[in-house]
């Protein structure tokens, strides 16, 4: 996998709209949190609903936060890393 831009969470925050502004133009959203992962499309799901997996509990952007084509991965489940990243 060719890594094209990292981006340190800690330093550069990824706000709401800020989010919905990447968020808006994947194909897909995969947000895992625990033993669970949702799949959201945004050209169906509502805005709100991808928001509230999307971000923290302080606002923003949660992580890891990967983009593979057209593709978002947000936060870690081992079984979702498995299926979409290999």
């Amino acid at each position: 996998m060719d890594i094209q831009e990292t981006v340190e969470a800690r330093k550069e925050k990824i706000v709401e709209q800020d989010a919905w502004n990447i968020l808006k133009e994947s194909s897909e959203i995969i947000v895992g949190k625990g033993k669970k992962f949702q799949i959201f499309d945004p050209s169906k799901d509502a805005k709100e609903d991808i928001l509230a997996a999307s971000l923290g509990r302080t606002g923003n952007l949660r992580a890891p936060a990967l983009k593979i084509g057209k593709r978002f991965i947000i936060g870690f489940n081992e079984d979702m890393y498995k299926q979409f990243v290999g």
